[in-house]
């Protein structure tokens, strides 16, 4: 056999060229695995306009991140969450959904927890938070989930054990109250710790705002897919306003006094929704007094009237002055985007460990503590309230089964008692 190869190389030439080319490509195989391994997969559960928002925030400035993975209980939502991560501008090569990754029905989250995924993205309407992340933490996955994280205290002290369990494995946890990673709140909140207006004395909470979205029947809607189609009119899938939305501000309260409040008063009602099908069974005002350890009252406005004043704030006094929480600091990025850098920075160990699981059920349970109080007319204290056996959500959701509405809530007498009202009328009956 010749010692030249056809190319006028020598056999010993040859050899070493090859296998310099096979360590040349085999040593790119493993950068490129390297680098597929500290790719972080992302499932998104909950395909909604606040859940693509979601993925949205997620891949804007994050880097080797791809969501791999979908789920929401309607087909339309998720094809249409696809075509917008999978085609929108600057996200080229973040969203990479197969078919089979994608997955439909009430199940869905169970099935795409089941996956390899090693992050979700949770945006479904609140009612499913609790067991979704519960769900979620027992499979180990870092969590990104929306707010409030429950609609009554069952729920709230399931999350609660999830978010405690998430800890111990050492899960990255961080939810939808975008103010504590907005840097006018921490710069100003800081100042405010540290003195900036002296002793706080008094504060005001407000969400005062326009409608939300709400959605006519259509013909070929069961009971079920129009209660979860049109979520936030009902009391059992969004809480009612003072806890879907008001959470944000009410959240800030608690992160500038340092803990939850210790009883609240509280009324409200519904002034003027005049279809119930549609409006659903939630009122359109509260207005709670909140009372913090060291006397400190908090006065809380929610309500959603068309052409509503009133504005959306947080406001703080104190005995040198006072503060609506952002004004002695300027920001410099989108929140919504940075508490997604801020949520992957903390899986690589590249900032403190992060979970926001505790304190934003916290949060929640606030705002669902007035909601109690206005309903049932009743001064409320913290542990009356967060141990509850409050449960309204129904515990078999099937399509095929019926969910009526109401009845819309009568202030003082609505719904299942608060144990201070109920310890009250068992003493006046046994007394009698």
């Amino acid at each position: 056999m010749s010692e030249t190869s056809a190319g006028g190389m020598s056999r010993r030439e040859f050899t070493k060229a090859s296998a310099f080319a096979t360590f040349a490509i085999l040593s790119a195989r493993g950068a490129s695995a390297q680098a597929n391994a500290d790719t972080l997969r992302v499932g998104l559960i909950g395909c909604g306009g606040r859940g693509t928002g979601a993925a949205i925030n997620h891949l804007t400035e994050n880097e080797n991140v791809v969501i791999v993975a979908l789920a929401d209980a309607f087909e339309d939502r998720l094809k249409s969450c696809r075509q917008t991560i999978t085609t929108k501008e600057g996200l080229k090569g973040k969203a990479d959904v197969t078919d089979e990754m994608c997955f439909v029905g009430l199940d869905a989250y169970q099935k795409l927890l089941a996956t390899d995924v090693q992050l979700i993205l949770h945006a479904t309407p609140p009612y499913a938070r609790p067991t979704h992340i519960a769900a979620a933490v027992d499979a180990g996955k870092h969590i990104f989930t929306e707010k409030p994280i429950a609609v009554d205290p069952t729920g709230v002290r399931l999350f609660i054990d999830a978010a405690n369990k998430a800890k111990e494995k050492n899960l990255s946890f961080v939810t939808g109250t975008q103010r504590r990673h907005q840097k006018s709140y921490l710069d100003t909140i800081k100042k405010i710790q540290d003195g900036a207006v002296g002793d706080i004395l008094a504060a005001r909470s407000y969400w005062c705002g326009g409608l939300p979205f709400s959605h006519e029947r259509k013909p070929e809607w069961n009971d079920l897919e129009y209660r979860l189609r049109n979520w936030y009119n009902q009391c059992w899938t969004c809480g009612d306003n003072i806890v879907e939305q008001h959470i944000h501000n009410l959240d800030v309260i608690n992160w500038v006094l340092g803990g939850h409040p210790e009883k609240v008063f509280a009324s409200g009602g519904r002034a003027w929704k005049p279809n119930e099908e549609r409006y659903g069974d939630i009122w359109d005002q509260f207005s709670c007094d909140y009372t913090y350890p060291n006397g400190v009252h908090v006065m809380s406005m929610s309500r959603h009237w068309n052409d509503s004043a009133g504005g959306v704030f947080e406001e703080v006094t104190g005995t040198k002055g006072k503060s609506n929480c952002r004004d002695m600091g300027e920001d410099d990025k989108d929140p919504y985007v940075q508490e997604h850098i801020d949520l992957v920075k903390s899986i690589r160990g590249e900032i403190p460990y992060i979970n926001e699981g505790v304190q934003t059920a916290e949060s929640t349970m606030t705002s669902i503590m007035g909601r109690m109080s206005a309903y049932t007319g009743q001064e409320l204290t913290w542990e009356e309230a967060l141990n509850a056996d409050l449960d309204i959500v129904p515990k078999d959701l099937a399509f095929e089964k019926e969910y009526p509405l109401g009845p819309i809530p009568v202030p003082g007498i609505a719904g299942k008692k608060a144990p201070a009202e109920k310890k009250e009328r068992k003493e006046r009956k046994k007394d009698a």
